[in-house]
């Protein structure tokens, strides 16, 4: 657990140059394009009114899912994607393509990956709430089943962070996992619950589907949205796995970590 506590310890020390450089990452992304940060709402509003279309529109002929209309439905869960997605896959390589900008400066090489994660968590944060501004013209208004959904982003971003502490140490020696990160994550989009409703599947099927972390922060999502439940409560043994996986990924990717460190420049 030494490993650990070296991880954590760096990350507490380095939060506000982790933040500083999540908002310079923000910023150089951007650069010469007219809109700017603009596109950080843009992108994921043209592909959920693609998903929409598809998956709404043509496959479900627009009804509702469990009385909640398709498209408010596909809104309150869809949001995780788009944090997720870009977050994993670009903070799996950050280390191979970023530690030569920071090897000069006194910066641990544990903090790369995270203040690329951290740069995708600003745009979910104003596409959430857009969205929660939404919810309250579609007759979801905010009532006290709100109050679960910093525990939800809290959640995923630590799951994305104990992730991408492995794939990105793991990449940097065999490039190809990144080729195949890539190849792979957009599976996710399907096998968890954001554009289909998984209910009518067999129960075993369900459990089994239970197994992708995804699917517990994208029912609790939908859970704060639409005042169903307080889902981490009413479901704590699900509760209990996806931190044991977390924590079990977190501990692997600390390992991983803080033993090829010393020899990342050798990998370059």
């Amino acid at each position: 657990m030494k490993a650990v506590g070296t991880i954590v310890k760096e990350l507490w020390d380095n939060i506000y140059l982790i933040n500083r450089l999540a908002r310079f990452e923000i910023k150089i992304k951007n650069t010469n394009t007219y809109l700017g940060p603009l596109w950080e709402i843009i992108t994921p509003a043209f592909f959920i009114g693609i998903y929409w279309f598809v998956f709404g529109y043509g496959i479900r002929s627009n009804e509702p899912v469990d009385g909640v209309p398709f498209f408010t439905w596909l809104l309150a869960g869809i949001t995780i994607w788009f944090f997720v997605q870009p977050a994993i896959t670009q903070g799996s390589k950050a280390i191979y393509t970023k530690i030569r900008m920071v090897s000069k400066m006194n910066f641990p090489t544990s903090a790369i990956p995270v203040y690329v994660v951290i740069s995708k968590l600003y745009p979910h944060i104003v596409l959430l709430f857009i969205v929660i501004i939404y919810m309250q013209f579609a007759g979801y208004p905010v009532s006290i089943y709100y109050i679960q959904l910093p525990y939800y982003l809290f959640s995923m971003v630590i799951l994305v962070i104990a992730f991408v502490l492995i794939s990105s140490t793991v990449t940097l020696v065999i490039r190809d996992v990144q080729k195949l990160i890539q190849a792979t994550i957009r599976v996710f989009l399907y096998i968890t619950p954001f554009l289909w409703v998984t209910t009518e599947l067999p129960e075993p099927i369900q459990t089994f589907m239970k197994i992708n972390p995804l699917y517990y922060l994208v029912e609790g999502y939908r859970a704060s949205f639409f005042g169903e439940s307080w889902y981490f409560i009413d479901h704590w043994e699900y509760t209990l796995y996806f931190w044991g996986l977390v924590l079990v990924l977190f501990v692997i990717g600390s390992l991983l970590h803080t033993r090829f460190r010393r020899h990342f420049i050798d990998f370059l």
